[in-house]
């Protein structure tokens, strides 16, 4: 017998219940303020007390639409993340581009999505949307649909990684990298990274980190094409 469905991801699988006129409490009310909160003061800040604060309402009143915290953020990721967008059928390159691109655009939007969606593999419907939507830019490459699936899984992970080094990165109060490391290495312990770093490799070539991220998602997309 199959195990059953987290109770969140049955709730999302379901068809969405009909709107309710009024200013009264919803779950999409529920989860648009949970966003709110997540996206000003990231996920460790957001707990049913806040939520319920930031509502305007009694903590009790929340639970009433949404089980526990995991149910939550569950729903909240699946809000946060959108539709996929849409992509040229004629170009397998500039569409996985594009997808990567707004990929990035909603890991920045919503940092939180980074933690939250560590958890396991994507299961909601917004979330798989956007697995299909850079499986079907594939379709006409003659790839194995095994190929298709680990093409797009390292492209996610690449933009997901890249993401995450950005965000952080404007956190920290560190020194620049390039300084920070020539502080911390020597030729040495570590000569291939001194020999980078001497290069200039760690210097940033742009201010749009953007370039950093196309840079790398060409390197994938040309690998790719090799296969073809």
């Amino acid at each position: 017998m199959s195990n059953p469905l987290p109770r969140a991801l049955e709730t999302l699988w379901r068809e969405p219940p009909p709107r309710r006129r009024g200013a009264g409490l919803t779950r999409e009310r529920i989860v648009r303020a949970a966003i709110d909160v997540a996206d000003a003061d990231g996920l460790a800040a957001l707990s049913m007390a806040r939520l319920a604060e930031h509502l305007g309402c009694g903590t009790m009143s929340i639970y009433r639409h949404v089980a526990n915290k995991d149910d939550l953020v569950t729903l909240m990721v699946a809000a946060a993340v959108g539709p996929p967008p849409q992509l040229d059928p004629t170009d397998w390159v500039a569409a996985l581009r594009h997808w990567s691109t707004a990929l990035w655009e909603v890991y920045h939007r919503h940092p939180w999505i980074l933690q939250a969606a560590a958890a396991g593999p994507p299961a909601d419907p917004q979330q798989l949307a956007w697995l299909d939507t850079a499986l079907a830019a594939l379709q006409g490459t003659g790839l194995a649909e095994r190929d298709k699936l680990a093409a797009v899984t390292a492209l996610m992970h690449l933009v997901r990684g890249a993401a995450a080094l950005h965000i952080d990165a404007g956190r920290l109060d560190w020194p620049e990298y390039p300084v920070l490391l020539r502080r911390l290495i020597d030729a040495d312990r570590f000569p291939a990274l001194t020999a980078a770093l001497d290069a200039g490799a760690f210097d940033p070539v742009d201010a749009d980190p953007l370039t950093d991220l196309h840079s790398a998602v060409d390197y994938l997309l040309d690998g790719i094409a090799a296969k073809l």
